[in-house]
């Protein structure tokens, strides 16, 4: 896990360098502070004269001086990079994350929920940041205050030193058992935060029904219950996590207590032969700086523990390989829009032993107009994600242009398929930026042109800047209609060769339908086109038409032939005929 997220650490390794140097240059000369006053204390007082030596004093006051300067100097520069470094690091992690993602199959992308996704790009990266700053600031610079305090300490005397050590074993066995016990709590709460981020985003997603149905009041419960779960564990982990400082600050007065009683006894008992004044002051001085050191070191335990399940959370997501990769010898060329399907079957990850997809075998032509047709859950959306490779095949072999569609490069294939789908994305910004989706480089004709084919022209038009009209997220500020022609008009951009629309002319009425098949098989006459609808109207013209029923391929012919052979087309046809129910696209 650690090696994973070390990568991450890319250009601000000069920056993760220097923080724990010069961390470490600052509590070297640190620890030399108390000494030197303990030597003024001692040496700077009265002479057999009666005059103080004022000489000594400002000269080891001097040099204490320096050292403070060059120390705080040190604590800047540590400062600095080390915040440089954490929020580089932070940066890149996100970045790194975004990038695995973006080269994720639908199979991987399907292991992994979105609200889980946004909580580790986000919290958990946070949690990540503030232990890679803690480790590399204050792990350095506890453990390192600790042993040369100790030694130091040690110098002056080693009977009041062996205080320390006694104090020790408590106060690891207290954080041990601290940490044992709260980190399952982290664990379980992240796992909690993705649940919460899920309910959020469903309700945000759907607002528009919960408005319609009246279910504020439910969601706003619904919520509540995840929060106060979530708030349940933060508070049983607080209350565990606060025993910490109790803990630190008995032993830090157990400690000075007994400082103070066995130093003063034996400067007292001894007339100032075994130890000084200067020298308790010195070491009084050494055991707080031990003792907030070894403080600091228990909040970095516990910061890690915290971060701990972030961390793997978030090296996860940089481990994981896209279930679909490039073959070491990739065909970088796409003969033409022919499609094949030869005893192709298909099951979703967590679910191979209920295929969606039984032994399907279909023949497409390139140029070739296919309507596919079927009821919900027949898997016709499955059937045509195979093609760009969306999913790989558990059975059987999709080949695009005579060529397996496993031999090609990723971007070559996707680059010769375009997708309308049902759900159509639309992203904020213009409506020139998002058909340019389809070819970045379009000109302003080619906009035009795609948009008369799709039909979208008179809408455009209609907006006060036209093809600047600005489009809101998700396409929130158009209809859905007018969102299903845009996508449409993107898709031709791309001069595919092959084009699939999956019931992407749903929200649209059926002369309108009419003038955007119309206008396709003028405008693309060689490219291969698949169209999913719920109107048989819409694929009656088709060169053939395919009938699905539960993962399976019914039926396969013309219109015509359909009626007389095919029960399930024909119940349809005349179902809508007569001004039935459409059938259900949705797979």
């Amino acid at each position: 896990m650690l090696k994973v997220l070390a990568k991450s650490i890319k250009q601000y390794k000069r920056d993760t360098v220097l923080t724990p140097l010069f961390v470490l240059l600052e509590t070297v000369l640190e620890v030399f502070i108390p000494f030197l006053m303990a030597m003024i204390v001692d040496n700077g007082g009265l002479k057999d004269g009666g005059t103080v030596d004022v000489t000594y004093i400002l000269t080891v006051g001097a040099i204490l001086v320096g050292v403070a300067a060059i120390s705080l100097l040190f604590g800047v520069l540590s400062g600095r990079f080390s915040a440089r470094a954490s929020a580089g690091y932070a940066k890149n992690l996100r970045q790194d994350m975004f990038s695995r993602i973006q080269g994720f199959s639908f199979s991987n992308i399907d292991k992994f929920s979105a609200s889980s996704l946004i909580t580790r790009m986000t919290t958990d990266v946070t949690f990540v940041q503030m232990a890679f700053m803690m480790i590399t600031r204050i792990f350095v610079r506890a453990p390192m205050m600790v042993i040369f305090s100790m030694i130091m300490a040690f110098t002056i005397n080693w009977q009041l030193a062996l205080i320390f050590m006694a104090v020790l074993p408590f106060l690891i066995g207290g954080l041990a058992l601290i940490i044992k016990f709260a980190y399952p709590l982290f664990k379980r709460i992240f796992k909690k935060y993705d649940k919460m981020n899920d309910v959020v985003q469903e309700n945000l997603h759907g607002i528009r029904v919960v408005k319609s149905f009246v279910r504020e009041a439910h969601e706003i419960d619904k919520f509540q219950r995840v929060s106060d779960d979530i708030n349940r564990d933060f508070s049983r982990a607080g209350r565990l996590l606060a025993l910490n400082s109790p803990l630190m600050q008995l032993c830090v007065y157990a400690v000075k207590l007994l400082i103070c009683w066995f130093g003063a006894r034996l400067i007292v008992s001894t007339y100032e032969t075994a130890m000084t004044t200067g020298q308790l002051m010195g070491i009084f001085t050494y055991a707080i700086q031990i003792l907030m050191s070894l403080m600091l070191l228990s909040m970095i335990l516990v910061m890690i523990t915290m971060s701990r399940e972030s961390a793997a959370r978030v090296a996860e997501i940089l481990s994981e390989e896209s279930d679909i990769q490039n073959p070491e010898n990739p065909v970088t060329e796409v003969k033409n829009g022919s499609v094949s399907f030869k005893g192709v079957s298909f099951g979703y990850p967590g679910n191979v032993e209920n295929p969606a997809l039984r032994t399907v075998d279909l023949d497409i032509a390139a140029g070739e107009t296919v309507g596919i047709l079927g009821g919900t859950g027949s898997a016709k959306s499955t059937l045509v994600q195979l093609i760009p490779r969306l999913y790989d095949t558990t059975e059987g072999v999709v080949t695009v242009g005579g060529v397996d569609v496993r031999a090609y490069d990723l971007d070559t294939l996707r680059n010769s398929v375009a997708m309308v789908l049902q759900k159509n994305v639309l992203f904020g910004g213009t409506v020139r930026e998002n058909l340019r989706w389809g070819n970045k480089d379009a000109t302003d004709g080619e906009l035009a042109a795609a948009c008369e084919i799709a039909c979208a022209d008179g809408f455009i038009n209609e907006f006060p800047l036209k093809y600047d009209h600005r489009i809101e997220q998700g396409g929130a500020n158009v209809s859905g209609g007018q969102k299903q022609r845009l996508c449409i008009a993107r898709a031709i951009l791309k001069k595919p060769d092959i084009l699939i629309l999956d019931d992407s002319t749903s929200a649209v009425d059926t002369k309108t339908d009419s003038r955007i098949r119309k206008g396709l098989r003028e405008s693309l006459p060689g490219t291969t086109k698949l169209i999913i609808a719920q109107r048989a109207a819409s694929v009656e013209d088709a060169d053939k038409i395919v009938v699905m029923d539960g993962g399976r391929i019914v039926a396969v012919g013309r219109h015509d032939d359909l009626l007389e052979t095919c029960d399930i087309y024909r119940d349809v046809y005349t179902s809508q005929k007569k001004g039935g129910g459409d059938f259900d696209a949705e797979s």
